[in-house]
This record gives structure tokens, sequence and C-alpha cells, in this order.
């Protein structure tokens, strides 16, 4: 062990006492912090109780504090999401929505659940709107409502989220499923020849059957997808829109609505007019107007004439699906 360096006894005494100093210094330190908090708790006390004398009241100075934090917008994954159903009022749920203060929602349709989810949280969070503490942030994708993986996605993000989606009967919503198509495609074949297959054969025929596979007819079977979204969540935490009660008497449904969130009752009868062109609710004032406003010019556009066999045959078709529907939400929405 030549290698070793060699310790002198006096060297190693040097290193005892300096070790036993900073030892003693680290006591005294400790020791001085204690007295000095203890100083200053009792400095602060009596400063509040000569502050209570002279009528100051430091409760309502924090309140004041924590209040002024809770001013500063914050950008925030949604507390609700309007999840479909396509073509049954869910963009009329989210301007009407809009008319409520402590309600902010996302300028257009995110899609996080169904395209963009690799994109991670805060990609997403970035996509709201700066709310402040006690608003509602929403967002509407109505696709979600058919997105196989988006009930353990959106449970993923928050368990307690809040689910909104507007359903109404199958048939009307799949001929305006169709009506918005054919505007952008003018080229595109008959309601009649889509919605049944060998149709050309006569729709009253024996083989001409409704085509479950066509989009627009496959969205109204609403039970398998609710069943899918029940699995995740509680009913609870899924309210279901009647599409018709939004049109007929739209203040009452929103404050089934505003009833969900946990919101005041703002919106209210004065905030609605019927508009007889339309055949729709418009607002007699908007988010950040005063003056009347109608949803766009592709919202209740008139609908093709479609041959009543046709709507029989679907109505026949979507009957058993309805009932298992009314039997899973626990709502009778009465559709024919």
């Amino acid at each position: 062990m030549k290698w070793f360096p060699a310790i002198t006894k006096r060297t190693l005494f040097i290193f005892l006492i300096l070790f036993f100093l900073l030892y003693v210094l680290y006591v005294l330190n400790t020791s001085l912090l204690e007295e000095t908090k203890n100083h200053v708790r009792d400095y602060k006390n009596v400063t509040m109780r000569l502050a209570s004398l002279l009528g100051y009241n430091f409760d309502d100075i924090n309140k004041y504090r924590k209040l002024k934090q809770n001013l500063v917008p914050t950008k925030r994954l949604p507390d609700a999401l309007i999840i479909g159903v396509k073509k049954c009022g869910t963009r009329a749920l989210l301007e009407f929505l809009r008319l409520h203060p402590d309600v902010r929602a996302a300028g257009s349709e995110v899609h996080f659940f169904d395209k963009f989810y690799q994109k991670g949280f805060e990609w997403y969070r970035e996509k709201m709107p700066p709310t402040l503490e006690g608003q509602v942030t929403m967002e509407k994708t109505p696709s979600y409502w058919v997105t196989r993986s988006a009930p353990k996605r959106v449970f993923a993000m928050s368990s307690s989220v809040k689910l909104l989606a507007v359903v109404r009967d199958p048939v009307t919503r799949a001929i305006s499923d169709y009506t918005q198509s054919a505007s952008k495609r003018p080229t595109l074949p008959r309601f009649e020849d889509l919605a049944l297959v060998n149709s050309t054969v006569g729709w009253g025929g024996p083989w001409s059957v409704v085509d479950a596979t066509w989009p627009p007819v496959r969205l109204g079977i609403y039970a398998r997808p609710l069943r899918r979204w029940l699995r995740r969540f509680p009913r609870s935490r899924l309210l279901l829109i009647s599409g018709e009660r939004l049109v007929a008497d739209p203040a009452a449904e929103m404050a089934r609505v505003q009833d969900f969130l946990g919101l005041k009752q703002v919106i209210t009868e004065k905030h609605f007019y019927f508009n007889s062109t339309k055949g729709f609710p418009c607002l007699l004032k908007s988010e950040g107007s005063s003056a009347p406003h109608c949803l766009g010019k592709t919202k209740g556009r008139s609908h093709p004439h479609i041959d009543p066999i046709v709507i029989e045959r679907l109505r026949e078709f979507y009957r058993p699906f309805n009932e298992r529907f009314y039997e899973l939400s626990g709502i009778n929405f009465g559709w024919p």
C-alpha cells in the first residue's frame, strides 16, 4: 500500500477540528432559523391582531388575491364535449350555448379524438379558448359519436367530462345528410336509389331492402354508438338532446342543457324567435353582437321529395333499433 498517501496525526487532528466546527455551525444555523421563524410568526400574529382592531379584514384580502388570480384566462382541456350526431342540430346547440357568458368553445371542429389524437393533450389544450376559473370549456366534433376509439380516449383525458349528443328521427336525419351531400355533388343519384338495395326493380318489390351500409342510413342506428359510450361513462355524464325539441322549443331544451352543465339559467325564451322562411329558430342576439342572427345558409335547407314507400320502408327498418335506443337511453323520443 505504498501508493496510499501518508496521513500524519497532526493532519488528522486538523480534519477532525474542521469537521467539528462545521457541525457546530450547522446546529447554530438551524436553531437560529427556527427561532427566526418563530419571531416572524409572532410578528405576523401581532400585526393581524392590530390590523383587526383598526378594522382591516385579512380574510377579505386573501379572497381578493385568490379572485385576482382566477381572473387570468387560461387554456384548459374541455369540461364538456358535443360528440354528435351529425345532421341532428349540433351546430345549433353550440351557437345557442355561446350565448351563455360562462361558456367558451373552440372555434371549429378540432377532431382530436378521431384524427389527431397522436398529437397529444397539450396540442389539444392549445386549440381551446382561454377561460376563467368557473367557466365551461367546450368543443364540438360530431364524428366522435361513431369513432370506436373515442370513448376510451376521452375517458383517458377525463373521467368527469360531460358529454352531449343531439339525436333526431333517423329517417329525417338520413334525408338531411343526403341533402347536404347532394348540394355539393349535383350528379349524386337519387336518395331512393342509394337508400335501398335493388331499388331499380321497384321500391315495393321483395328484393328492395334498406342498405344499412350506406353512411346516411348507418348513422341513424344510434344504439350501437351509445352502447360504446356507456361502457366508459355513466348515463349521468351523457345528455341526449332531442333535435326536434331543439327546433320546436329551444328554450326548454336549453334549460335541460344548462342544468346538465351546472350553469345558471341565462338562455331563455327572450333569446329566440322562429324564422318561418328557414323553418328554424334564430337568435335575437348572438355572441358579440346584439343584432338578430340565424345559422348559415346551409342550415334549414329544403329537403327533396322522397317517395313515401321508401320512407315507410326506412321506418320499418329503424323501428327495432329505435326501441333498443329508447331502452338504453331511458328516453322515448317518439319517432314514427
